[in-house]
């Protein structure tokens, strides 16, 4: 049984929603992050780069108290604005024909503890710890966990309905991304949604695992001051997207190996015959249409790689997902990475939007071979949470991708 509540976000104004609200940190060029800033007063990279006034670039416990300021700064002159009372919130997002619809609300961190709320990637700990400490100096979240579920007949009429009506944000960005929000604050409508995910015995963690384990970490850290009752501890709760199953995309990563060391190219070829059925289809390109399908560029040319039903057997769920596969048959074996994460001769990028990357990356000469696996399903990897495994890093590039700042959960 989940639990799932409404809460009070703290928000950009209508009139300013498409001005305050950014893609993560982390996607910007340099370029396009400096012209935002130097033009866009009302930009939400202000507060998270809050260097950027002084010219200066700050770090640790330094930058975190000034992202603490900048926020204040966005409150005090109202370009942010706290909701008077708690709300669950709508919202789709739209582009290239494809369109995703999920509600935000709190998930309880008991619910993850428990095991509820499941998980299928490993964290860190020193990361956990740091955005732990940014969540405590700052005060706030502003980019939710994504969370998925079965689909439920219920939250789809909920959608249904409000899909018709005028959306409190509708907004375009730059990207070519078509935003609506509507705000959903009836008693009544809150304690059917709620009851929904109560009839609920599991959901999943989509992305965000290491924003779940700082929240689990900084309640921990917080719990043994907090007075009074638990469950009006605002860190017993985090921000979460929940997204119906079918709403859910997941597209791969290519996986580009830098060198092959002694190995010649035919050489390599030998090995991989091992495990492979191999077509060279020259200059003809190549995307993996089933599981177990692979494509390879190497050398200017792409090849089909059929993974040989002798030559590997999986033994579990986990074995049978082809980022798994991959590593158990050629990363691994052939080329000698025991640590698929930390591993410099490996490196990761997702497909989805870089279509071309496998051939373009090579060819640069930065990668000698590059390769690209069939997208893990959902089913997959809810069949990896339910038996407590953890999937190989990079396995899954989950979509939607929800914009900072449109609801901030505020934790002071």
């Amino acid at each position: 049984m989940a639990t799932v509540n409404p809460f009070r976000a703290v928000r950009p104004t209508r009139d300013k929603v498409s001005l305050v609200t950014t893609r993560s940190y982390e996607l910007y060029r340099k370029k396009e992050r400096n012209c935002i800033l130097e033009y866009n007063p009302y930009s939400f990279l202000h507060v998270l780069r809050p260097g950027f006034k002084y010219h200066k670039r700050v770090t640790g416990k330094e930058r975190f108290r000034m992202v603490h300021n900048r926020y204040e700064e966005f409150l005090e002159n109202g370009v942010l604005l706290q909701d008077d009372k708690p709300a669950f919130y709508l919202h789709q997002k739209e582009y290239l024909n494809v369109r995703f619809w999920g509600i935000i609300g709190l998930a309880s961190l008991d619910d993850y503890e428990n095991n509820i709320i499941k998980k299928h990637e490993k964290t860190i700990r020193d990361r956990e710890e740091l955005f732990g400490e940014y969540l405590e100096i700052t005060g706030f979240n502003a980019e939710p966990v994504l969370i998925t579920h079965k689909d439920d007949s219920h939250l789809q009429s909920v959608y249904d309905n409000y899909s018709r009506q005028r959306p409190e944000y509708e907004f375009t960005t730059n990207k070519e991304r078509t935003h609506k929000l509507w705000l959903i604050r009836e008693q009544k409508e809150i304690e059917e949604i709620s009851r929904a995910f109560r009839g609920m015995e599991s959901l999943y963690i989509a992305d965000g695992h290491h924003r779940t384990a700082s929240s689990l970490y900084l309640r921990n850290k917080k719990q043994q001051n907090f007075d009074g009752d638990e469950r009006s501890n605002p860190c017993s709760n985090f921000m979460a997207y929940f997204i119906p199953e079918s709403q859910l995309r997941i597209s791969p990563f290519y996986r580009f190996i830098r060198n092959l060391g002694e190995m010649d190219k035919e050489t390599f070829l030998i090995r991989l015959d091992q495990y492979f059925r191999i077509k060279n289809l020259g200059n003809q390109y190549y995307r993996p249409s089933r599981k177990h399908h692979f494509s390879m560029y190497l050398d200017g040319e792409y090849y089909k790689l059929y993974l040989r039903k002798s030559a590997f057997q999986p033994e579990s769920v986990l074995d049978d997902l082809d980022p798994q596969v991959l590593y158990n048959t050629v990363l691994h074996p052939i080329l000698g990475i025991d640590d698929p994460r930390g591993d410099k001769n490996l490196f990761y990028l997702p497909e989805s939007g870089n279509e071309m990357q496998l051939k373009n990356l090579v060819d640069s000469g930065d990668y000698q071979v590059g390769f690209a696996t069939y997208p893990v399903s959902v089913e997959q990897m809810k069949s990896v949470s339910d038996q407590g495994l953890i999937m190989p890093p990079k396995s899954t590039y989950v979509e939607p991708k929800l914009r900072s700042a449109l609801t901030i959960f505020q934790l002071k």
